[in-house]
Formats: C-alpha cells, structure tokens, sequence
C-alpha cells in the first residue's frame, strides 16, 4: 500500500502565506518607525520603547522566514521533517510575547493615567499581560525539549491559554480606553472631534490584535493538527507594533484638530435711558444713559504632557466676577 501523501496547503501554505503577510506588515512598521524617529520628538523612554519593539520585531520577522526556508527550501523533498520541530518556531513565541508585553504594558500605562490611577481596573489589565507573557515564557521552555509535533500537542492548552489572554487584554484596554475617552466629552464640537478620533484609534489598536488573537485561538482548537494557527500567530506582533507606532504617529493630527484655544464671546448690551422722571429718582446726578456689557469667554485648550502622549485636559472658563458685578452695579442704578 503506497504511503498517503502529505498535504501541504493547510501546513506549510499556511505558514508561507502568514510570513508573507507577516513580512510586508513589517515593511508597514519600519516606514512607520522611520518617520517617528524623524518627525516626533518623545523623550528617551518612549524612543527607547519604540526602538525595543521594532528589534523584537525583526528578530521575530527573521526566525519566522529562517522556520519557512528551513522547511522549504532547505528540506527539500524531505517529508519526514514535516513532524520535526525547527528551533526558530519555537524561539519565535518568545519574541512575539516580549513585542506584545512591551506595547500592552505602554497601554496599561495609559489606562492608568486616564481613569485617574483606578487601582482595580489598572491591576486587572496588568495582571492579564503578565499572565499572558508568563505563558509564553513557560510554551517556549517546555517546548524547546520537544523534537516531533506530536509531541508538542501535549502544549497545545498552554498554546490555547496565550492566545485568550491576548485577546482578553486587548478587548479590555480597548473597551476600557473607549469608555473613559467617551465620559471625557464635553459638549464643544471640537474637543469631541479630538475625542471621537481618539477612541477611533483606541478601537483599532485592541480590535485589530484580539482578531488575530481569536482567529488564531478558533484554528488552534477547530484544526490543531495543521499550521493554519501558525498563520495567524505569525501576523499577531506586527499588528501590535503597527497600532503602536500609528497611535504615536497620529497625535499631530488628532491634536491639529483641537489645537489651541477656541474662544467665543457673546455679547450682550442694552440701555437704561430716560428713566422715569416723576418721583422715584432723587439723584443730581442720574445717569442717562447706562450701557451694560455682558461678555461670556468659553475656551476649549489642551495640555501636552511631558512625554507628549494623547492625554488631553479640557477647561471652561467664564467671566462670572464680571458679570456678577455688572448685575449688582445695574441694580445699584435702578435702586437709586
């Protein structure tokens, strides 16, 4: 009986179609990269951020195509290698969890600025990221004394266990963004346009990454014994870097939007003339004419923090001294 050919689609086509779409993500990120270190000018935390993701990035882009050609090219007609285990697919989880801990952890920071240091809702989000990259930490060093594939099925909960963390972080910094940018309206048509595109953003960076995430999670467990869940595990970090650097990148024109400081006034004025002449007015020196000017200032500004990220400070304020002496000065002329 002849063997049963192997399938190659649903294996290593899966697996060249996610490093492809992994590479041209990653050419994304690196044109991305290139015009945040020319046009933002961030402190040295935020740059070093930046620059340890994009590392962990390309690190990762090459042992994703070091797997592919190990595989392909390399093991050419070989089909025995189709159940040996690569060293680079292996390595590859861990630099795709240090990418996803390093861009979860800048948008846990901003959770916690936003909701005003909310302990629980900061500590929930953190403890999610850390339990995702203490998984990964674990999958890469029990899987790195594994040979077959047979026997990394033995991982495939801790594999499943990633992957909802990832998802389950995402969905909660992006709702938790959304909801705190949507109590932060304030009425003024611009501020909202800053505030709408905002949550925009924030909607993206966690609906892009938990797709993935879940996509991966769905294959993983529907069809495990293929590659089609490689495919999506390959694209997850270059979302994660792309969201990063397109928030960062965006903040010139979200703040280009809102910018400055509108103001309105609204001007009211009227006269008291001839007042009555008969009986009540014992005054010489009655004023004929008295004008009464009210002006009611509305300003809208934004405040840039010192590491320039996309939190904002909306202040009103109006004339209320002047319009309380202008009441009590009119009343003192009617009264006389």
């Amino acid at each position: 009986m002849p063997p049963l050919p192997y399938v190659l689609d649903n294996t290593l086509g899966a697996a060249f179609v996610g490093m492809t779409v992994a590479a041209v993500l990653h050419g994304v990120s690196c044109v991305q990269a290139w015009y945040y270190f020319t046009h933002q000018s961030d402190r040295w935390p935020i740059k070093s951020l930046v620059a340890a993701v994009m590392f962990f990035d390309t690190v990762h882009q090459a042992l994703i195509t070091h797997t592919v050609y190990s595989y392909t090219i390399t093991n050419w007609g070989n089909p025995i290698i189709l159940d040996e285990l690569i060293w680079s697919l292996l390595v590859e989880v861990l630099f795709n969890g240090l990418t996803a801990l390093l861009v979860q952890s800048f948008l846990t920071m901003r959770v916690w600025r936003l909701s005003s240091r909310n302990y629980l809702l900061t500590g929930l989000t953190a403890l999610l990221v850390i339990a995702e990259f203490a998984c990964v930490i674990a999958f890469t060093g029990l899987s790195l004394g594994l040979k077959t594939f047979s026997r990394l099925a033995n991982l495939e909960a801790l594999s499943i266990t990633v992957n909802a963390l990832a998802a389950a972080g995402d969905v909660l910094i992006a709702a938790t963004l959304c909801t705190i940018l949507h109590r932060s309206r304030t009425g003024f048509h611009r501020s909202d346009t800053m505030i709408n595109k905002l949550i925009l953003f924030s909607v993206n960076t966690g609906f892009l990454t938990s797709l993935c995430a879940v996509g991966s999670l769905i294959t993983i467990v529907v069809a495990g014994h293929t590659f089609l869940y490689i495919a999506f595990f390959f694209c997850i970090g270059r979302l994660y870097t792309n969201s990063l650097l397109a928030t960062l990148n965006a903040r010139k024109m979200i703040r280009g939007s809102a910018d400055g400081i509108h103001s309105t006034s609204d001007n009211l004025s009227f006269s008291l003339r001839d007042l009555p002449k008969n009986g009540t007015v014992t005054s010489s020196k009655r004023p004929t004419n008295i004008s009464i000017k009210i002006d009611t200032t509305k300003e809208f500004a934004m405040d840039r923090d010192s590491d320039q990220e996309l939190d904002n400070d909306k202040t009103m304020h109006c004339t209320v001294g002047q319009l309380c002496y202008v009441l009590l000065w009119s009343s003192f002329v009617v009264a006389n």
